[in-house]
């Protein structure tokens, strides 16, 4: 059994096949937590999760999502929606049975409108990152968090919003969730791990070295070979970032199976010993019968 912790087939990519590709996930074995990035995709999530044996759905707003802007991926391209928080709809969906948490949220200085300020555009992140932080303790399930070349920035805010918590003896369920797509450095994994969060590796982890780049790999396997066992999940973020063994096609979460194989190499284990502590990870961190 493996625990794909981050996917996204209830987007378009997937509308003229999507039964097919639950039927492959079921038959080997893939439970699926399918993420909402705004209000249609969080509602669909939980949709198909609460039709689907095997699958579960996380509720959110990704952080671009507030602001309107292109976007350009290796399997997509589309414009964001500049969607606003709805308090009521959110704490609604965040209390369905089969949603196990919130987000994606975080911030990302990747995607973002050239008319404006850094600072501004990561005080409207900020802003809506807090709203999910503020659901998440409140129905104590935990935030998938999105980070794209802010980690920096990503650690001190987490960092003071806990200090506020402790200071304040605020009520509500400690933080608990996973950094979606983990592409930082061993230090900043520490910092995560000390915070209480899980780290997710996607298909990233297969690709390889670029000769622009030669230490990107070198950096994650650092932190792979590093970090506690207990604290790893995989994921896939389809339809993107398909792994390097189908690399330039859609991805399907099945294609979990190469994260843990690249794991398992990296740590000098079997491909059956990370599947079953990737898959308890992820089982005990949402809160699922183990």
């Amino acid at each position: 059994m493996l625990f794909d912790t981050h996917c996204h087939i209830q987007f378009n990519a997937y509308k003229d096949d999507r039964d097919s590709v639950i039927a492959r996930c079921t038959e080997k074995g893939v439970i699926m937590n399918v993420v909402g990035t705004q209000i249609p995709s969080s509602i669909s999530a939980v949709d198909l999760a609460n039709t689907h044996d095997g699958i579960y759905a996380s509720v959110g707003i990704h952080p671009i999502q507030h602001d309107v802007v292109d976007v350009e991926e290796e399997a997509d391209s589309f414009q964001t929606r500049g969607e606003q928080w709805d308090d009521e709809l959110f704490y609604t969906l965040a209390r369905e049975p089969k949603v196990i948490g919130i987000g994606e949220t975080g911030l990302d200085r990747f995607h973002i409108r050239t008319d404006l300020s850094i600072e501004e555009i990561f005080n409207k992140q900020k802003d809506l990152f807090l709203k999910h932080y503020d659901l998440a303790r409140s129905v104590d399930k935990p935030l998938i968090i999105h980070v794209r070349e802010a980690h920096d920035e990503m650690i001190d805010l987490l960092v003071a919003l806990e200090r506020k918590q402790k200071d304040e003896g605020t009520t509500g369920g400690k933080l608990r969730g996973t950094i979606h797509c983990f592409t930082g450095t061993w230090s900043h994994a520490q910092k995560y791990i000390e915070l209480g969060l899980h780290l997710g590796f996607t298909g990233v982890i297969t690709f390889p070295t670029k000769a622009s780049d030669p230490n990107t790999m070198n950096v994650l396997e650092e932190t792979i070979f590093n970090m506690p066992l207990d604290r790893v999940l995989v994921e896939t973020d389809s339809p993107y970032l398909t792994a390097q063994i189908l690399r330039g096609t859609r991805n399907e979460p099945w294609l979990v199976e190469e994260c843990v194989k690249k794991i398992a190499a990296i740590r000098g284990l079997t491909y059956d010993e990370v599947a079953e502590v990737t898959t308890y990870n992820a089982k005990r961190l949402f809160g699922l019968a183990i």
